[in-house]
């Protein structure tokens, strides 16, 4: 089941951006926590989060906002994150995070959805691939971090 996320979710959903991070080799770059990610979500409305649960429990989620394209004058949603417990993978959750994705970004009539993948990633790559994305290789992704 893909839902949007609760109140009542963020703990486990803080908890999963945490598994996220240690598999991506990042752990040492969480800088934020669970009450800022609550306020961005829920008292703010910066980002939206989707979860996917089995037997109420939330094995997976997704995390977007709202960007913009000038080429296109057209709003668009940037995919931050989209994550699956690892025993909880090859059930299809993240195939249905990624469609309720996609329908709300066609909901929205946003030009575009867009989001990264690390290159050393080749599952991901390889599933994202399969859901009909395109890895464009002419674009690296530039940061300024403060």
């Amino acid at each position: 089941m893909i839902r949007p996320a609760t109140r009542a979710d963020i703990r486990r959903v803080w908890d999963l951006v945490l598994e996220l991070a240690e598999y991506e080799r990042l752990s040492h770059a969480v800088t934020g926590s669970v009450v800022d990610l609550e306020r961005h979500a829920f008292d703010e409305r910066v980002v939206d989060v989707h979860v996917a649960e089995e037997s109420g429990q939330v094995v997976g989620y997704s995390i977007s906002f709202t960007s913009y394209s000038t080429f296109r004058a057209q709003p668009g949603i940037w995919l931050e994150d989209l994550y699956v417990s690892p025993e909880f993978r090859g059930k299809g959750y993240g195939k249905a995070l990624l469609q309720n994705l996609m329908a709300v970004a066609r909901a929205r009539e946003a030009g575009r959805l867009e989001w990264s993948v690390l290159d050393w990633n080749e599952s991901a790559i390889r599933f994202y691939e399969a859901m009909g994305a395109t890895v464009l290789p002419d674009w690296k992704i530039c940061r300024v971090s403060f």
